[in-house]
């Protein structure tokens, strides 16, 4: 059985506009090869390996979309004060406080606020309300978190 991927509504529309694209630039990609392919000498042609190379590329990315796309869900996060998909969690250490949006695992991005709830910090607070406190433990350095808000 597949396991579901995960997603916020905005971040699987943002890999269905990434398809779409994609798929919108196939038909240049063919036609570079065409282009390439009707130069001659194939083994001595940089254009027509470059051209088969990006049309690879376009292929594969292609493939690996239609999968995510296939079996990703949009998670809708209620309104329940816990740590959950789609939801604005603020935490704090002894020295600093961190804003992060708890997003799925392919939409994750740490350096614009974005975390997956699948990495070992988001693991930690998923199911997490306000006052919690959660404690990530890495080889032997342990880190306390406090949840200071959740929106």
């Amino acid at each position: 059985m597949q396991k579901t991927i995960v997603f916020t509504k905005k971040g699987y529309e943002d890999k269905q506009k990434e398809y779409d694209a994609l798929l919108a630039s196939r038909p240049d990609a063919v036609a570079d090869l065409a282009k390439a392919r009707a130069m001659g000498d194939l083994s001595e042609n940089g254009y027509y390996k470059s051209a088969r190379m990006k049309l690879s590329q376009v292929d594969r990315d292609l493939r690996q979309l239609k999968y995510i796309l296939r079996f990703g869900k949009v998670q809708e996060s209620s309104n329940n004060g816990i740590v959950d998909v789609g939801r604005v969690v603020t935490i704090t250490t002894r020295d600093t406080t961190k804003t992060y949006e708890i997003v799925g695992t392919y939409e994750a991005n740490p350096s614009e606020g974005k975390l997956s709830s699948s990495s070992p910090l988001g693991r930690i607070l998923m199911g997490k309300k306000v006052g919690d406190t959660a404690i990530l433990t890495i080889g032997e350095n342990k880190t306390e978190y406090s949840i200071s808000s959740i929106t």
